[in-house]
């Protein structure tokens, strides 16, 4: 059944357990309840490595993980990546996602938000730029407003997750509000 809303899928960079990141995009899922179909994706670390061989519709190759991926992105009306920096770039098993969807297209033309959060104070920068070259090789649509990097973010959630900052707040609803226009 069909509800009339938008269905978003959420991805967070990061696999812990409790990770800030995740946090950040359970809160922008409960801001969007009443608007859109919101799914927190899960499946980052039952994605295998990617391999190009086996990126082709002609060999027999099928992973139940792959498939799911694929197909939730296929089915969203937009995405939004809420990601750690590892390193100075984007969280391994991020990209190793991306890479599988490279050359079937589900994010082509797909609209997108970016989300960079660190303890730093430089907020993911790094990861921010290397995520945004990824989406943008790949024709992922980012709208102008559609990136937002958070420093010092444990300084910015409460204690259930939640994000107090209210400048923080005022930037993702700002976001939100032109990703679903």
């Amino acid at each position: 059944m069909d509800d009339g809303k938008s269905k978003i899928v959420a991805v967070c960079g990061s696999i812990r357990g409790v990770s800030t990141n995740l946090d950040i995009l359970k809160f922008i899922g409960k801001l969007l309840a009443k608007d859109a179909d919101f799914t927190i994706y899960d499946g980052l670390a039952d994605l295998p490595p990617f391999n190009p061989d086996f990126d082709v519709e002609s060999t027999n190759y099928q992973n139940a993980g792959v498939d799911k991926w694929r197909k939730l992105l296929r089915a969203a009306d937009g995405v939004i990546f809420c990601t750690p920096e590892y390193a100075h770039g984007v969280p391994g098993v991020l990209k190793n996602a991306l890479d599988w969807v490279v050359s079937s297209g589900e994010l082509v033309d797909k609209p997108t938000l970016v989300i960079t959060a660190s303890p730093s104070e430089f907020g993911g920068e790094k990861a921010m730029a290397s995520l945004l070259q990824t989406l943008r090789v790949m024709t992922a649509k980012i709208a102008e407003n559609g990136a937002l990097m958070i420093p010092f973010v444990k300084k910015k959630l409460d204690e259930n997750g939640d994000i107090s900052d209210a400048q923080t707040i005022e930037a993702i609803n700002s976001m939100l509000n032109a990703f679903l226009a």
